[in-house]
């Protein structure tokens, strides 16, 4: 079975990509749906985010505060690596136990966010990056969630670079035009990737 990571800035279009792979009836893993799992409540993880950040971390019902957490991490780079290692291995055995699951499929997508930037690469066998212009990530990302166009580049910013990511790629979907195109060349990807797990 073919390992494919798929990846791409801030509103280019993964997600758009996952539900097309998933409408071809593809496997998909989402990175930060089991990010969020593993830091609901009972899980191991959440007790070592609290032990290390404090209750001041939790909500009044138990549940992670996010917002709070995300606010603690943001300046200091101690902490966000604090963090990240009580994340990371559980999020990377969880998507090689994810993976092995999939036995009846040609091949099977992993969404990963940040895939380069958290060195999941040796994952996969290919990576499949959704580009697009910056100009398109800014005004996508402020028409979905209004976010102000300098949060949105400072995402960007803190993402690896584009021509970074598309030197590393082993494919590349442009959404630059229409949501027709863009639905065209991943079906045309699927049957490259069906190809490609025969052999």
């Amino acid at each position: 079975m073919l390992k494919v990571g798929l990846t791409g800035g801030i509103g280019c279009g993964k997600s758009t990509a996952v539900q097309r792979f998933r409408e071809l009836g593809v496997p998909v893993i989402e990175a930060d749906l089991i990010a969020r799992e593993i830091v609901s409540v009972g899980q191991p993880a959440l007790q070592e985010i609290t032990d290390y950040f404090g209750s001041q971390a939790l909500q009044a019902d138990g549940v992670l505060d996010r917002a709070w957490l995300r606010q603690a991490v943001f300046s200091d780079p101690l902490r966000l690596e604090q963090l990240e290692s009580i994340l990371h291995p559980r999020i990377r055995s969880e998507i090689l136990a994810r993976i092995a699951a999939c036995t009846h499929s040609a091949y099977v997508i992993v969404d990963v966010p940040l895939l380069f930037e958290k060195g999941y690469t040796q994952l996969f066998e290919r990576i499949l990056v959704i580009d697009c212009l910056p100009d398109q990530q800014v005004l996508r990302v402020r028409q979905r969630d209004g976010s102000d166009d300098s949060v949105i580049t400072s995402i960007m910013q803190s993402q690896i670079g584009r021509e970074a990511r598309l030197q590393q790629a082993h494919d590349v979907i442009s959404n630059t035009s229409s949501i027709t195109d863009f639905y065209e060349k991943i079906d045309d990807l699927n049957f490259k990737y069906i190809k490609l797990s025969d052999v």
